[in-house]
């Protein structure tokens, strides 16, 4: 008896610890209770894969909903000549996608909005790309669906619109993990 309740106080101590380690960790790396998904980068392979499929043509509108660090909006300026939008909620990662908008010279071509993606004006969007979990990608479908033209792709890293078919699916293969993309074309919009 003194034995179990000594190893369940070990147990309970450690499990604290971790908590409280948990808690110091950058905001980036937390699932916070006002995002969509937690912080996970892509993979520069998987971001071009998005991009290819996406089939970019200069002059476009791209926007990153929970855009991390920026890199897709980035990625697209510099090798699509896009106008790129970031939308994040988490001012660490606001701050770390200007830092590395300025530190590429695209202060004219990338943007941050800082805010909830449920909540920015999507109309400009011919593009929209995204990296959140299916729970998110159901809260988000009814902005898109009422905000985006006809035409307009949505890009889903990994994880699926519920409801919507696909134009394509492509996959990337970055150590050892196949990457799904998802690529749909907004359909006409009804009178």
């Amino acid at each position: 008896m003194i034995v179990r309740l000594s190893i369940a106080a070990l147990l309970a101590l450690g499990g604290m610890q971790m908590w409280a380690q948990a808690d110091r960790r950058p905001l980036s790396s937390r699932y916070q209770a006002d995002s969509l998904a937690p912080y996970v980068p892509s993979p520069q392979m998987v971001v071009d894969k998005m991009l290819e499929s996406a089939q970019l043509k200069p002059g476009e509108t791209l926007f990153d909903l929970g855009c991390g660090d920026g890199r897709i909006p980035i990625t697209a300026a510099k090798d699509f000549k896009i106008k790129g939008v970031c939308v994040e909620i988490s001012d660490e990662l606001v701050k770390a996608a200007r830092d590395n908008i300025k530190r590429q010279g695209l202060g004219g071509s990338v943007s941050v909005v800082h805010g909830n993606l449920l909540q920015v004006d999507l109309k400009p969007a011919d593009i929209v790309t995204l990296y959140l979990l299916t729970d998110s990608n159901e809260k988000l479908k009814p902005l898109l669906e009422t905000s985006l033209k006809s035409g307009a792709r949505v890009v889903s890293h990994d994880f699926k619109m519920r409801g919507w078919k696909p134009d394509h699916i492509d996959t990337v293969d970055v150590n050892g993990r196949t990457h799904t993309i998802f690529v749909y074309r907004m359909p006409p919009k009804k009178d």
